[in-house]
């Protein structure tokens, strides 16, 4: 694989890593899905190095649904409350999807740095000859 190949598997991964936060900040008050009175579950993007020949590149593999426990919360008044007045959340706690979301951010602007630098260079070079 060249630097492009290896910066747009990058830029692949963290746009599926992005998307899945921004559904997880979406639904965090989430507490019926499909019919259920179940709270929506916080997802996870898991990321695998791809070897090809000596150079590597990411691939995001699958999506998880984090294990992690809902949080409980007492508000009688909730249409999806229990008989004792608890309403289960989803297991999205906002400040750590927005780290998450920075530090994605963050990866996919130096992949796309390393792809312009890598195209500079090429262009450099033709026009060397």
């Amino acid at each position: 694989m060249d630097i492009l190949s290896i910066s747009s598997s990058a830029l692949k991964a963290e746009r599926i890593r992005m998307q899945t936060i921004a559904e997880n900040i979406a639904n965090m008050n989430t507490t019926r899905t499909e019919g259920e009175i179940a709270p929506y579950c916080r997802k996870e993007v898991v990321f695998q190095e791809v070897y090809k020949k000596s150079l590597s590149g990411v691939e995001a593999t699958e999506v998880l649904q984090d294990s992690a426990p809902f949080v409980k919360m007492h508000k009688p008044g909730h249409p999806d409350a229990d008989k004792d007045g608890y309403v289960l959340k989803p297991n999205v706690d906002l400040h750590f999807e927005m780290v998450d979301l920075i530090s994605a951010s963050r990866s996919y602007q130096a992949n796309l740095v390393a792809m312009k630098l890598s195209k500079d260079m090429i262009q450099k070079t033709l026009n060397m000859g």
